[in-house]
């Protein structure tokens, strides 16, 4: 009995978090009433609380260096160098150039399906969906503007086109983490995981041809002058070519600096605009940072290992495992924020499963790549969220709604374990 109440005692900041910002805000109706921010501290400072048999000293290092973990400052990195890169593109006038360049090219009722089309090529391209979103979501917010739409909408089409490359591509560090802890290689890993992530974003895709939003479309008075999209060209570019997404960030910042100097927009102004887009982050770094702190804690409690040993305990079948799974690492991936952590921290229990279950490792790692994926595309509190409504300007949760994919995809996951298919890869006893 003590070892269940110590167990969802140290899980109970999770649950703190979700009820006062999805479940109050759900309830009122109004996810702007209640800031992330604010949930996550009253979190952070009951994950303290809970910690027990430690001094408080040690309680607040152990946030600490769960909030200033390498790969945490490596995304605040990105954080910043992104909102200094959509800050003085779009005073430069970049953005407004793209845009409506892309309206002058493809037919208004097109819009929707290219851009989820682009960020499902391009994430599959540079195997990461923070790239994808940084090189996308201004893009997307200002052609949500210019057809009068819904700036959550078309966020939610470029988060979910971001996730679709994270799952399947060579490259993904998911991918990477998925194949190296089941033992099997990328290329096998891919052809079993497209029968999964395909279909969901053929889906996705018929289902923005076919209905689309009724939106005002406003045509581009003009295009503009074509150079001004040098700096979305440079970042694309670059990204695809799969250069670091810091020095993707750079060349795109300074080529904007450039063309700005270039029409006569002075070094100071240019100056101002890469310091309010930094600032502009701020909001975005200390979620980061809270959301760090407290899911560290929550692990040095024990918390994540007592979900482990409890979702593992009753499994029962060949259906049974492969769905034990899916939600392991998902639970996981809830209360890490990051599906790369997710898979590292169940990859080698999840292999005793299947070794023990007769699971396909090649079905096994598209399960933990997939699952984590459609939870971290969910969450308002997932560092690709995060940084795609920072940069739009919305709330966290507003996508939500909008994010057809990672559903569609957590479908076609099912039906996967439902009815054993691909049916050779599913199980080492099914074989061709």
């Amino acid at each position: 009995m003590k070892t269940t109440t110590t167990g969802l005692l140290a899980l109970s900041p999770m649950l703190v978090f979700l009820l006062l910002y999805v479940a109050v805000s759900a309830i009122i109706g109004d996810f702007y009433k209640i800031p992330i921010s604010v949930a996550l501290l009253a979190a952070s400072m009951w994950a303290i609380v809970i910690y027990r048999g430690k001094s408080l000293k040690v309680r607040i290092e152990t946030f600490s260096a769960a909030a200033a973990d390498k790969d945490i400052i490596y995304m605040i990195w990105i954080f910043v160098l992104a909102g200094a890169f959509a800050s003085v593109a779009k005073e430069i006038g970049a953005v407004e150039a793209t845009v409506n360049f892309t309206l002058s090219i493809f037919p208004p009722q097109y819009i929707v399906p290219t851009l989820f089309l682009a960020a499902c090529i391009i994430s599959f391209s540079i195997g990461t969906s923070v790239g994808t979103v940084v090189a996308l979501t201004p893009l997307a917010a200002e052609l949500a503007s210019a057809e009068g739409g819904n700036v959550a909408f078309f966020v939610g089409i470029v988060l979910g086109g971001a996730f679709f490359g994270d799952n399947l591509s060579f490259i993904s560090d998911t991918t990477i983490a998925a194949t190296r802890s089941q033992g099997c290689q990328m290329q096998d890993k891919f052809k079993v995981n497209l029968w999964i992530a395909l279909p969901a974003a053929i889906a996705t895709l018929l289902c923005y041809v076919i209905f689309v939003p009724d939106v005002a479309i406003i045509e581009p008075l003009h295009t503009g002058d074509p150079l001004l999209m040098l700096p979305y060209l440079v970042v694309i570019v670059t990204a695809i070519v799969g250069m670091n997404v810091t020095l993707v960030l750079t060349l795109g910042i300074a080529s904007a600096v450039i063309l700005g100097a270039i029409y006569g927009i002075s070094i100071l102004d240019m100056a101002g605009f890469v310091g309010s887009g930094i600032e502009g982050m701020g909001g975005l770094i200390i979620i980061t940072l809270l959301a760090s702190g407290m899911l560290g804690v929550i692990k040095a409690c024990g918390g994540i290992s007592y979900l482990l040993n409890v979702l593992t305990s009753r499994i029962s079948g060949l259906r049974g495992a492969q769905a034990t799974l899916a939600i392991l690492v998902g639970i996981v991936n809830l209360c890490t924020a990051n599906n790369t952590v997710a898979i590292i921290t169940v990859g080698g229990l999840a292999k005793d499963i299947s070794e023990k279950f007769g699971i396909d490792s090649r079905k096994s790692a598209s399960i933990l790549d997939s699952a984590s994926c459609i939870v971290q595309c969910l969450i308002p509190y997932g560092a690709q969220t995060l940084l795609a409504t920072s940069l739009a300007g919305i709330s966290p949760a507003a996508p939500f709604p909008y994010l057809y994919y990672p559903w569609a995809l957590a479908l076609t996951l099912l039906l996967s374990i439902v009815f054993l298919f691909p049916r050779r890869y599913s199980s080492k006893r099914i074989q061709k």
